[in-house]
């Protein structure tokens, strides 16, 4: 069988129909958007922005040096 990039091939379905080897997959994606309210998504999508941003702001800054920036041509 040959080599399918799901994010390019299967933007308009599934090219590999029952053969997909991530049908499991998308079962379960298709079974949490039917049973999992927008409401919640949301307040799962805001906790790990902040969860990121606490990540980030525990790390401290991060200092970039001209000489390691971009060079002109």
């Amino acid at each position: 069988m040959a080599e399918i990039n799901c994010a390019v091939d299967c933007k308009e379905g599934c090219v590999l129909g029952e053969q997909c080897p991530h049908k499991d997959a998308q079962q379960q994606a298709s079974q949490f958007i039917q049973n999992t309210s927008l409401e919640t998504m949301l307040e799962m999508a805001a906790e790990a922005v902040r969860r990121k941003q606490q990540e980030r702001a525990s790390e401290g800054p991060k200092w970039v040096f001209p000489e390691d920036g971009i060079k002109p041509d």
